[in-house]
């Protein structure tokens, strides 16, 4: 069974160190980078997991999985690729997993060295309940064999897609963002629950099992989501009087815009640190 170590251990690190445990794997083949020492001493506390430093992980785990936020990884990057360099022949080099919105796998491959193996992946929040969409793609040295062991890491934290690098930022502008979408969306439906004379408790348990049941409903259904909102819309009933008035305030343009956004920011990030390789 691989080594491998966490570099960042905030929710979505500590996320995947739990959901791997829950999969099977070894505290002992686990450990994790954490800057503050408050926070290490707990996560070890509650994990059984070792806290390194990023040297003593980059020399000896096999996989380094990088969950640090897109500007911290100028100084990870930095102590990465010494550290990486003093790896024992006989251990070849690590496979690099970026779970860091935006950043190319050009940008590790640049500053790590030549011929590491990288692969890009961007989970979202649902991992921390084993729900996550994630969504992996190779870089330039990485190989199929690479590709599988990634996929079976982030299994243990819900679904895994493969899609081109290319397509890297509006998958995460769809599904790295999206679940702040259904939350947002979520949120406005109770105030509308207050605001017509319930409970917030009451609103709230309305609409969280009517997501959670609409959710599963897409999940089991063969019917495109339009065939599943047409089958509560009656004619002249209450469902197309709510439905007008949403598309009457541009609600769909608005998904659509702010999607887009989130893909060009996604691109940005990425431009951000375009020619700081070596």
């Amino acid at each position: 069974m691989s080594s491998i170590a966490v570099l960042g251990a905030g929710k979505i690190g500590e996320a995947l160190l739990s959901g791997l445990i829950r999969a099977g794997h070894q505290p002992d083949t686990l450990s994790f980078t954490e800057r503050h020492p408050g926070r290490a001493k707990e996560l070890a506390g509650r994990h059984g997991v070792d806290a390194v430093a990023v040297a003593e992980a980059a020399v000896n785990a096999d996989v380094l999985v990088v969950a640090v936020k897109p500007q911290d990884i100028e100084p990870l990057l930095d102590d990465l690729s010494g550290s990486v360099a003093e790896r024992p022949a006989d251990r070849g080099l690590p496979l690099v997993v970026s779970l860091c919105a935006g950043l190319p796998t050009a940008l590790y491959e640049s500053r790590l060295p030549p011929g590491t193996p990288v692969v890009r992946a961007m989970p979202n929040t649902p991992m921390l309940v084993g729900e996550a969409m994630s969504v992996i793609s190779a870089g330039s040295h990485a190989s199929e064999d690479d590709l599988s062991l990634v996929e079976e890491l982030l299994a243990s934290v819900g679904r895994v897609l493969r899609v081109p690098e290319e397509q890297q930022d509006a998958v995460t502008a769809l599904s790295g963002s999206g679940p702040a979408y259904f939350f947002y969306l979520v949120e406005a439906m109770i105030d509308a629950g207050i605001l017509l004379g319930l409970p917030r408790a009451a609103a709230a348990e309305l609409i969280i099992q009517s997501a959670v049941g609409a959710a599963t409903m897409l999940r089991g259904s063969e019917s495109h989501p339009v065939i599943l909102r047409e089958a509560v819309t009656s004619p002249a009933g209450t469902t197309i009087a709510g439905i007008r008035e949403l598309e009457k305030h541009g609600v769909r343009a608005a998904m659509i815009d702010a999607i887009e956004a989130a893909r060009d920011r996604s691109v940005e990030l990425g431009r951000a640190h375009e020619g700081t390789g070596s």
